[in-house]
């Protein structure tokens, strides 16, 4: 199993961003976002790049038709957002609760869940390919219909997730 991990020397040294805004259609490249508290916020196709999320609090959001490369996503709390029709490339959850959240026709390329915290989750119809979850809860999460292509799970909680 060859997971491919966002790329270090694109998140290495990052800036922080300070009094962090975003709007619709924005690109945030290169940035460091730390501490940030957004609630119910809804934005529709940004272009996250080489972006480091860490304590990032953003419930209840809409953030659809977004794309997320290259991004570390480090103890943040996403419950209940919705990731419809977003794409995921080379992206790291690690200690994240993303618990409810909808990741409906969503395309996860190389990305890694690691000791995270996914119940409740949609991911029906995503196009799934090298993807890990490795120490996740994913209990009553719903795979349907989805396109699969090396998905791996190691120490993961699956219990009432149905996987068709």
């Amino acid at each position: 199993m060859k997971i491919l991990k966002p790329q270090e020397m694109f998140l290495k040294d990052l800036k922080n961003a300070k009094d962090f805004e975003i709007t619709e259609d924005a690109e945030i490249k290169n940035q460091r976002l730390e501490n940030i508290e957004k609630e119910e916020l809804v934005l529709d196709d940004l272009k996250f790049e080489n972006v480091i999320f860490y304590h990032v609090n953003m419930t209840n959001c809409k953030l659809d038709k977004s794309t997320f490369m290259n991004a570390k996503f480090s103890n943040c709390n996403f419950s209940n957002t919705s990731f419809e029709n977003c794409g995921f490339i080379r992206c790291e959850f690690d200690n994240c609760k993303i618990t409810g959240c909808n990741f409906v026709e969503a395309r996860l390329y190389n990305v890694s869940f690691l000791y995270s915290n996914a119940n409740y989750s949609n991911l029906s119809r995503a196009s799934i390919e090298n993807v890990l979850f490795k120490n996740t809860v994913l209990r009553n999460a719903y795979f349907q219909e989805n396109k699969l292509k090396q998905m791996y799970f190691q120490e993961a909680d699956l219990r009432r997730s149905p996987v068709f």
